[in-house]
């Protein structure tokens, strides 16, 4: 009876002990999906801010978002004493010239989407989001020479008839959507070449100081034709510009937080959380008109997407089995 008595202890012991890690990474990964959650949430009501600054129009509000995305991170990179990696970025001109790339492709972005919101075009810029994914894939395919698998070739090609059957619909090639998302998949590849030699923040600031001087041109060449609403549409107004700074940086932030906590996988699946917040938005806050037709155009997009969302889910899991069975092999 001794012997027997003395072992729960120590089995419960090893027990805890065995579940302390397992634990640590369950939290860490519930924080990462919460920022990932909120990240994607801020980005898809990013209609109803932009909405709210009008009448400021589309090169001034994309002017202001710069220049106060840039005072934001300065500040937050002076706070933790990390300023010194710009003056190695400028001593570095092949790293200076990829981040100027990526910094005006993100530029473009900013601006037809703005562009796009405040003269009511929001669901056709949530598409330009939903094609994203696909238009990634086929530039990874196109630059990288990456081989894809069948599911993702189909969902490529069902992706490409949805593209087709709107061009038809709109009487024109849905070209908010399409510019949309060739910058933003163009963005992130550059990213891609560019690496993990830069931290978000960092990088986000190296391109904001990029485009800061032709932000401050144009504020001053819409001063000068009385172009400008920054000081004249009373403190409300006056505030909200003030804050692009921060509703720019915060989301990537938390973006990044999520990136280094959960899979790619999860990452994948919440980015749609903002092309759908943006098309409710553009249809049932902002008023915009979504005939019959163009539900159907969405709805093929979306096929697209469950198949790729399907084939990465499915070749992760793979993966991890594969994974698992060489660990049991070593072992």
């Amino acid at each position: 009876m001794a012997s027997v008595q003395s072992t729960p202890p120590q089995t419960s012991a090893t027990t805890t002990t065995s579940k302390t890690p397992k634990t640590l990474k369950t939290s860490k990964t519930g924080n990462g999906a919460l920022y990932g959650f909120l990240a994607y949430l801020i980005w898809g009501i990013f209609p109803l801010y932009f909405d709210a600054l009008k009448p400021a129009g589309a090169w001034e509000v994309l002017s202001h978002r710069i220049v106060w995305t840039l005072a934001v991170c300065l500040i937050a990179l002076a706070t933790t004493g990390q300023l010194g990696f710009l003056v190695r970025l400028a001593r570095n001109p092949r790293q200076l010239g990829a981040t100027t790339i990526a910094g005006l492709l993100i530029a473009v972005n900013w601006t037809v989407y703005i562009q796009a919101v405040v003269s009511g075009h929001t669901v056709e810029a949530a598409l330009g989001y939903f094609l994203n994914p696909l238009v990634t894939v086929a530039l990874g395919v196109v630059v990288l020479g990456e081989k894809l698998r069948l599911l993702q070739w189909v969902a490529v090609a069902v992706g490409a008839i949805a593209c087709v059957y709107l061009a038809i619909d709109y009487g024109r090639p849905p070209w908010i959507s399409v510019i949309l998302a060739l910058s933003f998949a163009s963005y992130g590849l550059m990213k891609k070449r560019i690496g993990g030699s830069l931290s978000a923040i960092e990088s986000l600031t190296a391109e904001s100081a990029v485009l800061t001087p032709i932000a401050v041109v144009v504020l001053i060449v819409l001063a000068a034709r009385g172009d400008t609403t920054f000081a004249s549409h009373g403190a409300v107004h006056t505030v909200l510009l003030l804050c692009a700074g921060i509703v720019t940086a915060v989301p990537l932030l938390l973006f990044a937080a999520a990136a280094s906590r959960v899979p790619l996988v999860t990452i994948g699946l919440l980015q749609f959380i903002t092309p759908v917040l943006q098309l409710l938005c553009g249809v049932v806050l902002l008023g915009e008109h979504m005939p019959a037709a163009r539900w159907i155009g969405f709805a093929i997009v979306w096929v697209a997407l469950a198949l790729l969302t399907f084939d990465s889910v499915t070749a992760n899991a793979r993966s991890r089995r594969l994974a698992r069975a060489a660990e049991g092999a070593a072992v």
